[in-house]
């Protein structure tokens, strides 16, 4: 299984009030990966992505989907954690940051934290606007 197959497993393990639609990659090029649904919050897109450096790479149609659509729209990034082979970070970021995240990649703000997958839920729905 590859390895953005194995994040979506858990981020749909992991977030059971959310309903999840996965988008394949030949639907509509720069489209993020998963579409979320609440009846609170409504519609917001998760662009996945699994790397073993804090660098991230993303084509251009991605680049100009997330500037295009600044919010409602994430990037979910899992890096391998210092010192392990198996253990991964996570961290959540808008959408709106994907230039910053191009050009810096997962070492641009301090104030960018790894989350616990069981945060997960509870951070795309308070990050989401009412």
């Amino acid at each position: 299984m590859k390895a953005e197959s194995k994040l979506w497993q858990k981020v749909k393990k992991n977030t059971p009030n959310i309903i999840w639609t996965r988008v394949e990659s030949w639907a509509s090029f720069g489209f993020p990966d998963l579409v979320g649904y609440t009846e609170k919050r409504g519609f917001f897109t998760v662009e996945l992505k699994v790397t073993k450096s804090k660098k991230l790479t993303f084509s251009p149609h991605q680049i100009a989907f997330h500037v295009k659509h600044p919010t409602d729209t994430f990037i979910l990034a899992a890096t391998q954690a210092p010192g392990s082979s198996k253990l991964y970070e996570y961290f959540l970021v808008p959408g709106s940051e994907i230039r910053e995240l191009a050009a810096c990649g997962l070492a641009g703000p301090p104030s960018r934290e790894p989350v616990t997958l069981s945060e997960l839920e509870r951070l795309l729905l308070v990050t989401l606007r009412p």
